[in-house]
């Protein structure tokens, strides 16, 4: 690998924030040829409803349904796809599933209230999104843990239909994603994908129901769609690459490192891979075992070019100093893999999921720890957060106003509403004044 250079940085350095920079920045060029074709798929849809969706099925993924109603699989396909798993595949499925669901039930956001001494009642009540659509990749892009990433918490949260799309090349379905859809409670299943999936989610087609919010990864033009339906329904985020962030005491073993390092670098080029650590010795021995290990792996190529690209290898004064980056940086997963991660932990503000000491391999929560592995990415984890079942809730405030609690809360809206020149909001509070009821 003599032609392989990951970068090195020294938080020491007075110039190291603009290094970091560099180094994190990432413009995914706006194409606008993209942005156009995406526009006019979600124009023909809405013009054209199914016969447009049979159109670009028939163009895109070489399947020709004989209608519109064909595109919808029964939940018979799904049940058959669960019953014709392997027994070891069926199980880690279902594993992965319970540990999912278990940890969503905490997630829950309950009603509250709470009465005043005039009997003014205030409060919140919560209610669940009445129908959300799920984007699947499909084809050889299949990912069954995002399926139940994405269903699991919609049906904990209490959501009544949950519409997946995904399309299938060649008419070809994939059986892993259908049995996770059939565990995860997922309601309808169409065969549809691309930009016109997501148009037909937000406006709705004679076959194909509107939802109130869509959720799930997809390629360019899926993403595209979704930032340009964003408004008509709701959507999850705009995720970009993938990345892990990992701050290391030098105690763990390199190799572990650099296969951590690996297991995020692998999803495409332009995902990020970076350790933090407090001793320029033990970053060597990382890098020697990335050296090692790269030729070893099936997307040597892939990863090869991340790590060349994006990765970086970073000296730090102190484990203080490596929170303070990570903070900076707010990663996607952060992995704390030190003999202490609590006492770090209480550090770290910005980060999408934090994975404590050197045995959680952040790839444990990509598939079956419980946690959420919709998480938000380029640095967006500095005001943003999971998925979770809150997403899949509305919050609806609830007000109740006493005869007593109307009366001096009017006046207060009065003299407020008089001094914005908003007289018809004056008047109406004024009218609950108990000395003008008469």
């Amino acid at each position: 690998m003599a032609d392989f250079s990951i970068t090195r940085l020294d938080a020491r350095q007075p110039d190291f924030d603009r290094q970091l920079d560099a180094v994190l920045a990432f413009d995914p060029a706006s194409d606008a040829d993209i942005h156009e074709q995406v526009a006019e798929i979600i124009a023909q849809v809405r013009r054209d409803g199914d016969a447009a969706l049979l159109e670009y099925t028939r163009r895109f993924d070489r399947h020709d349904p004989v209608s519109a109603a064909a595109l919808e699989l029964p939940q018979a396909a799904l049940e058959a796809a669960w019953n014709g798993l392997a027994p070891a595949v069926a199980a880690a499925l279902e594993t992965a599933a319970q540990r999912i669901r278990a940890y969503a039930e905490h997630q829950k956001m309950a009603p509250w209230s709470y009465t005043e001494a005039d009997g003014t009642r205030l409060g919140q009540q919560v209610t669940p999104l009445d129908r959300v659509g799920l984007y699947v990749p499909g084809g050889k892009a299949a990912y069954p843990s995002s399926v139940l990433m994405n269903a699991i918490p919609a049906k904990v949260a209490g959501v009544p239909e949950l519409v997946m799309v995904v399309p299938t090349p060649g008419g070809e379905t994939n059986p892993l994603v259908l049995a996770a859809a059939h565990i995860a409670g997922v309601d309808r299943v169409f065969r549809v994908g691309g930009a016109q999936a997501v148009a037909a989610l937000a406006y709705g087609t004679t076959t194909l129901p509107r939802v109130d919010k869509i959720v799930g990864p997809g390629n360019i033009y899926v993403a595209t769609a979704k930032k340009l339906v964003f408004g008509q329904v709701g959507i999850d985020m705009i995720a970009g690459p993938s990345e892990i962030l990992v701050i290391s005491d030098g105690g763990t073993d390199p190799d572990w490192l650099a296969m951590d390092l690996f297991s995020q670098a692998e999803h495409d080029e332009d995902a990020q891979a970076i350790l933090i650590a407090t001793d320029a010795a033990y970053l060597d021995a990382v890098e020697a075992s990335i050296r090692g290990l790269l030729p070893t792996l099936e997307r040597a190529g892939v990863v090869k070019t991340s790590l060349s690209n994006r990765g970086a290898l970073i000296l730090v004064e102190d484990l203080d100093q490596a929170a303070a980056v990570a903070n900076h940086i707010a990663p996607e997963h952060l992995e704390l893999s030190v003999a202490d991660p609590d006492a770090l932990l209480g550090k770290i503000r910005n980060a999408g999921a934090i994975f404590m000491g050197r045995h959680t391999a952040e790839a444990l929560g990509d598939y079956c720890a419980g946690p959420n592995h919709v998480l938000p990415t380029s640095g967006t984890a500095r005001f943003s957060s999971p998925l979770g079942v809150y997403d899949f809730q509305k919050r609806s405030s609830v007000i109740f106003c006493s005869p007593q609690g109307s009366d001096t809360l009017a006046r207060t809206a009065s003299v407020l509403a008089r001094g914005e020149g908003l007289t018809a909001h004056a008047r109406s509070a004024e009218y609950r004044i108990v000395e003008s009821a008469s």
